[in-house]
């Protein structure tokens, strides 16, 4: 475990500290955009879908035998005596493995985004899907890598992120932190949305009597 980072390499990954503040600023004026059974049913896909995530990351530390313990139980690697370090394994990879990573990862961003695409028919409500379905799965994929081999040992564990277009290095409590300020800005721009539909609809309600 390293000592708390502020800043995330590249310099300009730590502009998606941005992305919660704007989607509340943004989306706090376009109206109801998606209903709460929509996003409980993206929330449950983007839950397992990060789950999948992360038998695939344990899957390819095994391979490369990164990951201490492997060979005996699933408690034999949670209590391993070696740590495991994800950042400086990243050296430690075959290239060939290193290209089909990026390929997987492309390959996610896809299917996170078609789920928005097939969520909403407005643009606008496809971006606010997008957003809610990343977060989602962003945070349960990490719960599963600390569910299975208790990787993060700690928030302030080095992390590689994404490699495209070159490796995004960050500590573990970065993008769990915009993920949740995110959850919460769709959550309280849509409450806030949804109280005052009510009011309208309550004032046209009493103003026909």
């Amino acid at each position: 475990m390293s000592g708390f980072q502020v800043w995330a390499q590249p310099w300009w990954v730590n502009l998606l500290l941005l992305i919660p503040f704007t989607t509340y600023l943004v989306f706090r004026r376009q109206g109801h955009l998606l209903r709460w059974r929509q996003l409980i049913i993206i929330a449950v896909f983007a839950t397992a879908f990060g789950f999948a995530e992360a038998g695939v990351v344990v899957y390819l530390r095994a391979a490369v035998g990164l990951l201490p313990g492997y060979a005996g139980s699933l408690s034999d690697v949670q209590h391993s005596p070696q740590s495991y370090e994800q950042a400086s394994s990243l050296s430690q990879f075959p290239q060939s493995l290193l290209t089909i990573e990026m390929y997987r990862e492309a390959a996610t961003m896809i299917m996170l985004f078609t789920v928005a695409v097939m969520a909403a028919s407005k643009a606008s409500a496809r971006w606010l899907a997008f957003l809610w379905v990343f977060a989602l799965w962003d945070i349960s994929y990490y719960a599963g890598l600390w569910a299975t081999v208790r990787w993060p040992t700690s928030l302030l564990d080095l992390d590689v992120l994404f490699l495209l277009p070159v490796p995004w290095i960050a500590q573990v409590w970065f993008p769990l932190l915009v993920s949740l300020l995110t959850l919460l800005a769709i959550i309280v721009s849509n409450l806030g949305k949804a109280k005052t539909g009510e009011i309208a609809v309550t004032g046209q309600k009493g103003s026909g009597y």
